[in-house]
């Protein structure tokens, strides 16, 4: 399938891509949608039955940083929601190259702001992230520790782009069964979004930052990923910081699987099992 949908050179294209691969994947009938502004991001609210109101999930899509919106990720994050039995609030935050670091952090920030002024009790809330989501949630989490903010209760982790200087072992070692994500490609996207910031920068390599005194992670990366590396890598500096880390390494899963959970049965298993770390960590 993916094969079939090779990556175009255009950025309006690739961000149709994208957003094709989400929206081919019918939504529940029983998954309500709600379009909302957070503090001035776009975002929308998605409920199942399941949901309880005082559970959130706060979710940053993958894409690079390039690309990526609440179509490409709707009927993943809604199945998460209904596994974790809490509403998801999933924010379109900007897009490089047009703005480029810090804006998407800016707008992490401004969404979390809106929960807490809704009065949302922060050990009722999950931040989740998907690739470059994963990698901004992190750094959300060190901002918010950083300024005083009270912390989320967890953070769900999939497949975490971490390392913006691309120096993971797997980038080389994992390249001829990742059919997605390659050297190349993400160097042309991180040159994209750090316009000028070093790549080393705690705050979008968060592999680099004191993670002392974040919350409960759960990590998980698929074998067949040239990322494979950045959450190992993650999980250790995370755990070396008294991090409380669950690092899930799913054998012969490429980036992103969750995404395909309607037709592949290691995403709806993924899914389950962030919905039962999720409510553990809520209780």
């Amino acid at each position: 399938m993916l094969a079939a949908r090779p990556r175009p050179a255009g950025l309006a294209e690739r961000r149709q891509r994208l957003d094709a691969l989400g929206a081919q994947y019918r939504l529940p009938a029983d998954v309500r949608v709600v379009p909302i502004e957070a503090n001035g991001v776009p975002a929308e609210w998605t409920t199942t039955p399941e949901a309880h109101d005082a559970r959130v999930i706060l979710f940053l899509h993958g894409g690079g940083y390039i690309s990526g919106s609440l179509t490409s990720h709707r009927h993943m994050i809604a199945e998460a929601g209904r596994q974790a039995r809490a509403r998801t609030l999933a924010l379109a935050y900007r897009l490089a190259p047009e703005h480029p670091f810090p804006a998407a952090l800016e707008d992490v920030l401004s969404g979390y702001a809106l929960l807490m002024a809704q009065g949302v009790e922060p050990e009722r809330i999950a931040i989740a992230g998907e690739s470059a989501g994963g990698g901004l949630a992190v750094a959300a989490l060190i901002s918010m520790r950083d300024k005083g903010i009270p912390l989320p209760a967890c953070a769900w982790l999939s497949s975490p782009w971490v390392d913006l200087e691309l120096a993971g072992a797997s980038m080389t070692a994992k390249a001829p069964v990742d059919p997605l994500i390659q050297r190349p490609y993400l160097a042309e996207l991180a040159r994209m979004y750090l316009d000028g910031t070093d790549a080393r920068s705690p705050l979008v390599s968060p592999m680099h930052a004191d993670l002392k005194g974040l919350p409960p992670m759960l990590i998980q990366v698929g074998s067949a990923e040239t990322l494979l590396d950045d959450a190992v890598r993650l999980a250790d500096v995370a755990g070396t910081a008294d991090v409380r880390v669950t690092l899930e390494i799913w054998p012969e899963m490429i980036h992103a699987w969750h995404l395909f959970h309607p037709q592949l049965a290691a995403g709806r298993r993924a899914l389950a099992a962030v919905g039962a770390f999720i409510r553990s960590m809520m209780g």
